[in-house]
């Protein structure tokens, strides 16, 4: 395991006002592939789907990164950089139950937790000094603690800050625990690649190289008025973040008070494009029974549907509609979704790629008339004796008619769509797709 330290005072309690720890686990889905597959260790891993599929990397294995692979890749740009790596599909039910272990294990530590997605989390730490001694001792004890209790590996890194502690776990993969001290912050940050700052991708790379910007440190220099006028609040919160505060964007409320899912979602990509209604309307049907048993898992109710449809030119819209109901029945998101479909679907227009959004979400579903209270509840029922034949023997044992004919072996990259908090992805790992390797 490694160990890095930014600065040179003591680690002792008193210098801190704040200690946020953040724990990413390496490589998760390789990892947990490998704990039911040990032959797989030390070997180029990839999983998302097959080598000559569309869709893309969910996760590469360390070994596969060398050759130039990481997540949101193409899983076909995948095979050509390395032929001779193991495609797998994945198994989203072990990588839900490895973080609910990860979890288990934050929760002894501390109360105060977020699941960011579901690999990684923040912990707020402050005040545990007498339980743990010291925060290097404190990281020292959970990283021990989640390899013996998962038997998977980890980085920690520990902060005053969420933004500092995020890409201090970067710092200290694999397998590592990195600490920056109270006042060093800004230091430690300075000669870091402006990407490393979570929701600059790209794009926004691009736009700061223009001005001159390529080092967290070169933020400091620039006149935070320009950056308002170039960017806008997000230009605002940049100088702040170039400091090491929490400035802004997903870093500027507590921990745990954005835990709740804000979406569930569920897409599928077609291997070859199609323009058959049926096969298209089965294939809804089935989204639609996903994100239903996604949002009674965790107990939500949905007041807005969305559709999403991609063609075979990469054009892709988004329709939704917003209900009178909340609702979590696999029906009523399908009746939904397929009128949004019937609406927007050029028949003849072949279609890469379909998903169905549930948003607006709530616990309660809200008053209903007496006789919908008694149709939703046996449907409830019914639903809720289809969700553990499911858990017991495959999502295929219990379907709505309309997706009999969508049919599909289910990937990582769809299944997981929705993610987060145990639900939906954590917006700084979606705005950083396309940023690099992921953990």
């Amino acid at each position: 395991m490694g160990e890095a330290e930014a600065g040179s005072r003591g680690t002792s309690a008193s210098g801190w006002r704040r200690v946020i720890f953040h724990v990413d686990m390496d490589a998760f889905f390789v990892s947990v592939e490998e704990l039911f597959d040990p032959t797989l260790k030390g070997k180029p891993v990839v999983v998302g789907g097959k080598g000559d599929e569309r869709g893309v990397v969910s996760a590469a294995s360390y070994a596969a990164r060398k050759y130039g692979i990481h997540s949101a890749m193409p899983l076909r740009t995948a095979y050509q950089k390395c032929p001779h790596a193991i495609f797998l599909d994945g198994h989203r039910d072990r990588y839900s139950e490895y973080s609910r272990k990860v979890r288990a294990v934050l929760e002894s530590f501390s109360p105060v937790l977020e699941m960011a997605s579901i690999d990684e989390a923040y912990l707020d730490m402050t005040g545990t000094g007498r339980l743990y001694g010291p925060p290097l001792r404190a990281a020292h004890l959970l990283h021990e603690r989640i390899g013996k209790e998962t038997r998977l590996n980890c980085s920690v890194g520990v902060a005053g800050s969420r933004l500092v502690a995020k890409i201090s776990s970067d710092l200290a993969k694999p397998n590592g625990i990195f600490l920056v001290l109270p006042g060093q912050e800004a230091a430690t940050l300075a000669s870091l690649e402006v990407g490393r700052i979570p929701g600059v991708g790209k794009v926004m790379q691009e736009s700061l190289r223009e001005l001159g910007i390529r080092r967290v440190g070169d933020l400091r220099l620039v006149d935070e008025d320009l950056l308002r006028r170039r960017f806008g609040k997000w230009g605002m919160a940049l100088g702040g973040k170039a400091r090491g505060e929490d400035a802004g964007g997903w870093f500027d409320s507590s921990i745990g008070a954005d835990e709740d899912p804000k979406s569930v979602s569920h897409e599928h990509t077609f291997n070859q494009d199609t323009a058959d209604a049926a096969t298209l309307e089965a294939i809804l049907a089935r989204m639609a029974e996903m994100v239903g048993r996604r949002l009674r898992e965790l107990g939500l109710h949905a007041r807005t549907i969305q559709l999403k449809l991609r063609d075979q030119r990469f054009s892709t819209i988004t329709r939704a509609r917003t209900l009178e109901q909340r609702t979590n029945l696999d029906v009523e998101i399908f009746q939904e979704a397929r009128a949004l479909f019937r609406q927007n679907w050029k028949p003849g227009t072949k279609v890469r790629l379909i998903g169905v959004q549930a948003s607006s979400l709530d616990a309660s579903e809200g008053q209903l008339a007496l006789l919908d209270h008694q149709r939703h509840q046996r449907l409830q029922q019914a639903l809720s004796a289809a969700d553990k034949l499911r858990a017991k023997y495959g999502e295929d044992t219990v379907s709505l008619a309309a997706s009999m004919k969508g049919r599909f072996r289910e990937r990582v990259h769809d299944a997981m769509q929705g993610s987060g908090s145990a639900s939906t992805p954590s917006p700084q790992r979606a705005a950083d797709a396309d940023a690099g390797p992921e953990s």
